[in-house]
Parts: structure tokens; sequence; C-alpha cells
């Protein structure tokens, strides 16, 4: 089946099933049936009498093997799980981490039918519009952390959008990505720890890539790469540009011990620096957001008494910007 694909992916015409069956030393119905094959897989073939085969929109494929092939990672996304529908990738890893699966491996899907965001919200995750992924870490630091591979993982999926997509992305501290003031990316991280020491980490990453319509309740606070830009994008191409960013910080990570080598451009991406925030939680009060320090926490001086304070977790809104939702 690979070969049939290598053939059709070189040719710019039609291959006829004669031609592909001299060449494979099979029979045009041995063709016919890996053709069919392909189709399932997500592969758009056409088929003309008297002309043959030609693959169409090969960019836009999205399955298990495109996303494999096209991958320049030394281990992230290397092995790729894809899955037509589940209740949440970050469950998937979960279930293969526990089998023992290696670090770097990826589950995908087209469809969610439970996503969730940040304290049990709900991400709506429709059929074939978005990116909806979760990346299997075993890092060897402590429980506190892990909360800075949050950090990391944005700073990766903003590089890559911006890079594939010529969008500009902003950080919302922590973990959203805004285009325009909107969210358009949701990162939830989720671990598996004991008192001294990680298991591992899952970081699960929704992208609204092609998505033309959002609920009413969604208006205002949620957009997509194609109603930001006007144009439809590979999520493959993305999926696989986010996996070579993420790999690169995540070894600068480890290598030094601490987010600080990647705070300067966390800084730069950041759009909450500077900005009126409300800070919900324990406490509720309006702050100014001073800076993030290499340890993932946000500085905000309050409006109140002047003092400054650090959030480490909480709801934090940006006065003006997705006031009405997260």
């Amino acid at each position: 089946m690979k070969q049939i694909l290598d053939i059709l992916k070189k040719s710019s015409d039609y291959v006829s099933g004669e031609k592909l069956g001299e060449q494979l030393s099979v029979s045009r119905a041995a063709v016919w049936k890996e053709i069919q094959k392909l189709r399932k897989e997500g592969y758009e073939i056409e088929a003309v009498s008297n002309k043959g085969y030609r693959l169409l929109g090969g960019d836009m494929v999205y399955n298990k093997r495109a996303l494999e092939e096209g991958m320049e990672t030394k281990r992230m996304g290397r092995s790729v799980h894809f899955y037509k529908e589940v209740s949440t990738t970050n469950d998937c890893i979960r279930t293969l981490a526990l089998e023992g699966c290696e670090e770097g491996t990826l589950a995908v899907a087209e469809k969610q039918t439970a996503g969730r965001g940040r304290r049990g919200k709900a991400w709506k995750s429709p059929m074939g519009t978005g990116i909806w992924m979760s990346l299997l870490l075993r890092p060897h630091i402590q429980p506190a952390e892990a909360p800075m591979l949050t950090l990391l993982g944005g700073l990766a999926v903003a590089d890559a959008i911006e890079e594939e997509t010529g969008l500009k992305a902003g950080i919302k501290w922590p973990n959203d990505i805004l285009i325009n003031g909107k969210k358009a990316v949701g990162i939830l991280t989720e671990m598996d720890c004991e008192i001294s020491q990680v298991n591992f980490v899952i970081l699960g990453i929704g992208i609204n890539v092609n998505t033309k319509t959002f609920p009413e309740e969604l208006d205002g606070i949620a957009t997509s790469l194609l109603l930001e830009s006007g144009k439809t994008f590979s999520r493959r191409y993305l999926v696989q540009a986010i996996m070579k960013k993420l790999e690169n910080y995540y070894d600068i990570f480890l290598q030094a011990g601490s987010f600080a080598p990647l705070i300067g451009e966390y800084r730069k991406r950041c759009i909450t620096m500077g900005k009126e925030v409300c800070v919900t939680g324990k406490e509720s009060f309006t702050a100014m957001a001073m800076d993030v320090t290499p340890e993932g926490e946000l500085v905000v001086k309050r409006l109140d008494n002047g003092k400054e304070e650090v959030v480490f977790s909480g709801e934090v809104s940006i006065r003006g910007v997705m006031e009405n939702g997260k």
C-alpha cells in the first residue's frame, strides 16, 4: 500500500491501474483493493476510466501514516495513535502511559466527545476541523516543576502557529493562545506522580484550525485559524511543526533543569503582561500583571493596596479580553 501511495505522490498526472500493477508485480484487482484501503485512511484518490488514479489534496491528508512520515523529530510524535472518535485524547494517552508506552507517544483524534479544558470546562471538538491531540512526557522532574511544561507547550504551539499561518499568536497566562483577542487554542496538562517524582505528564492540546462556526455562547470568545485568516490550513503540517518546536524547547528545559532559558521568549509572547486582570480563587481582586517568574508563576500588583502577589493557580482574565468566558 505504501508503494502505491509513493507512486501517486510523485506523479502529477493519472497513473493507470495497469502501470501500477506492472511496477508492483500485482494484478489490477489487487491495486484496486489497495486504493480502497488508502481511501479509508483518508486519502482522496480520483479514479477516471481510461486514465487511472490521481492523488488529490495531499497536503490536507490527516492520518497516522501522513503524520508519522513527515515528522522531523527524534522522539516527539514518532509514534502516533490515530482515532476517529474518542472521549478525550488525554484519556487515551493515560491508558497508553500505564501500558508502558514511550515518551513522545502522541494520541490524535478527529473528534472528541468529552473534550475538556481547565477546571472541568467543556471544550468543543467537532469532527474534521481541529487538532485534538495529547502527548506523553516522562520527565525526571519534581511534581512542583510540572506546571512549567504547560508554559513550554504554549510557547511551542504559539511559535508553530505563527510560522505555519503568519497569524500573530499571543499567550494568555498560563495556557490559552489568543489570536486577535479570541481563544484559538487550549492546553490542558495532567500529571501522574508520587510525593517526590513524576511518573508521567500528559500535554493535551486543542486547536481550532478550520472551524467555520461556534455556538452562540462562544461568540466573541472563541475563534479559529480559518476565521482569522480566511484560509484553510493543513492540520498535519501544524502538528508536525508543533512537535518539532516542542521537542527543542523540552530538551532546553531538561538540560537547564528549569524554564529560565525560555522565560524571555515566553514573556515576549505573553499578552497578559502589563494588562489589568481579574484574579479569582480563594479571594477575588483586580490587579496589574507585572511579570512571569522562571517557575511559571504570575506576578501581579493589586489595585486595592498596591502589594505584589504571586499567583500560582486560579482564574486570571484580562479586563476587556474574554471577560465572559475562558
